[in-house]
């Protein structure tokens, strides 16, 4: 499930290990991100301050969710070479993510709740970066409410999903990986309000079978999936089985990560 990267990347070169002399990665790191900007998204709350990665002291960042190596002062991405450097992200390295699967299995079918992302208006699970000092679980609940207005679902403990998500902000020194948390319930009451906020411009909820039903009913719709969470989707059909009614479990069929 490691897979995002530039198409001109090939894929027998994307390996650490392998020899690529011509590699030319492009810098995509944004201005807020550069001294010139870094001052003022240190004080914002969401970025370190280190403007190059030899600056952090990686022996307190050897615990993370997907392993990874440094190489002279230099986090690898565990994917492999992505032909993008710098960093688009608040931390050089693993950046931990948290995210909600919200699952409601009604007499009319299973819903899953799901919504805009104010940076690229694609339909995606709520979720975000996990704060100093918060477990990935609190993170998730907090997301949550925040983009969503949604409290109260009822929590599978075991996560649906641990590890590598391809965000389009990766980078050979900077990425994402994310503890997927899925919330279930039964309930044949109407579906709860929600109201968006925080970095989601809409919230719904959509009938839910599978993951590839799902994205073909969303682009039938015009819109688009962000894909990087296809495969938490995947993982948590998986651990949820079928859904209630005959109709919503005649498609349970052809997912892959």
């Amino acid at each position: 499930m490691l897979s995002d990267h530039p198409s001109h990347v090939p894929a027998h070169l994307r390996p650490w290990h392998v020899n690529y002399p011509a590699y030319a990665p492009v810098d995509i790191t944004p201005p807020e991100l550069t001294a010139a900007g870094i001052a003022a998204s240190v004080a914002d709350g969401w970025a370190e301050p280190a403007l190059t990665p030899t600056a952090v002291d990686w022996s307190a960042r050897q615990a993370a969710l997907v392993p990874f190596t440094v190489v002279d002062g230099q986090p690898r991405n565990p994917a492999g070479r992505t032909g993008r450097t710098g960093r688009d992200l608040g931390r050089w390295g693993e950046n931990a993510a948290a995210d909600a699967i919200v699952i409601i299995d009604t007499n009319d079918g299973r819903f899953l709740l799901l919504i805009r992302r104010g940076d690229c208006s694609r339909w995606a699970l709520p979720g975000g970066m996990v704060e100093p000092g918060e477990t990935s679980r609190l993170a998730g609940l907090r997301e949550l409410h925040e983009e969503t207005g949604v409290r109260g679902v009822a929590p599978i403990y075991t996560p649906a999903y641990v590890g590598y998500v391809a965000d389009p902000r990766n980078t050979d020194q900077a990425w994402v990986c994310t503890t997927a948390w899925l919330y279930r319930q039964h309930d044949d009451r109407p579906l709860p309000r929600v109201q968006p906020g925080a970095d989601a411009i809409e919230a719904r909820w959509f009938p839910f079978t599978n993951r590839t039903r799902l994205v073909a009913d969303i682009e039938a719709a015009g819109d688009q999936f962000y894909d990087a969470h296809g495969p938490l989707l995947t993982a948590a059909s998986r651990r949820l089985g079928r859904p209630r009614t005959a109709t919503a479990a005649s498609s349970t069929e052809g997912e892959t990560a």
